[in-house]
């Protein structure tokens, strides 16, 4: 279609922080393509309503075929902006989850999100320009007890786009990286960690957090983390030992620590 709009990628856009950051770019002028690992029906026709030429895509964004499928759906169109934003997470201890289950959770958070930010930024830096937010998370500066395969995952994202960030310097290429913390989404629910602190506490807005990242990636910025709280969760984690943080990890993500 014809078309002056810039066009952006989200994924993980049918709920949470995806969702909200798929609005915020149909809002800001952008059309999209959207993808995420079930229907997403209703979101469709919230981004349309606020002004988008949407595509769909619902595939399993941990393999191969789902992101060249995703990929493919631009036909060659240019990707003004990627938020890479697609990831799940893992309760309960390591030595007790189905191993299908947590190379799902490494294969979307980490593999799937990598090859997909490899095919696009590719192309955007033979154009000279273009975006990437991807969203990773304060639970990165922590070893996750009783959610280790997440907060590993995290951590290398967490490294990795400021790594990417720093390759793509001078190219017209940014790269930002939104690190939130517990966000009021379905995530705790999906990861069965509904009988845990972390899973009942008070959580962040999801556009909020959304807005936090979308302005940052426009504004160019190298990390940004959402809410005051977490930005001082952040802050003491650089000075903590390892050691303790994963005691204090356990109190909110063991399995029976959720308030009654």
């Amino acid at each position: 279609m014809e078309t002056s709009r810039p066009l952006a990628i989200v994924t993980g856009a049918s709920s949470g922080i995806g969702r909200e950051l798929a609005l915020l770019a149909a809002h800001n002028g952008f059309d999209l393509i959207v993808a995420a690992d079930e229907s997403m029906a209703e979101a469709v026709g919230n981004f349309k309503g606020a002004g988008a030429e949407v595509t769909a895509i619902e595939a399993d964004l941990a393999t191969r075929a789902g992101i060249d499928r995703l990929y493919d759906a631009a036909q060659g169109r240019p990707v003004a902006a990627l938020f890479a934003n697609a990831g799940h997470g893992l309760g309960r201890g390591f030595l007790e989850q189905d191993f299908d289950a947590v190379r799902h959770v490494i294969d979307t958070n980490i593999t799937g999100t990598v090859y997909l930010i490899q095919r696009v930024a590719n192309d955007m830096r033979q154009r000279g320009s273009g975006r990437i937010l991807v969203t990773g998370s304060i639970a990165g500066f922590m070893p996750g007890t009783f959610q280790a395969i997440y907060n590993g995952t995290k951590a290398f994202i967490d490294s990795f786009s400021l790594a990417l960030r720093e390759e793509l310097k001078d190219t017209g290429v940014t790269v930002t990286c939104l690190m939130p913390g517990a966000t009021d989404t379905e995530f705790f629910a999906r990861a069965d960690m509904l009988d845990t602190k972390v899973g009942t506490d008070e959580k962040a807005d999801p556009a909020e957090v959304a807005k936090v990242g979308f302005d940052a990636m426009m504004n160019g910025e190298a990390d940004v983390v959402a809410g005051l709280k977490n930005k001082l969760q952040a802050a003491a984690a650089h000075v903590t030992s390892g050691e303790r943080l994963a005691k204090r990890h356990r109190k909110m993500a063991e399995p029976g620590t959720a308030k009654h």
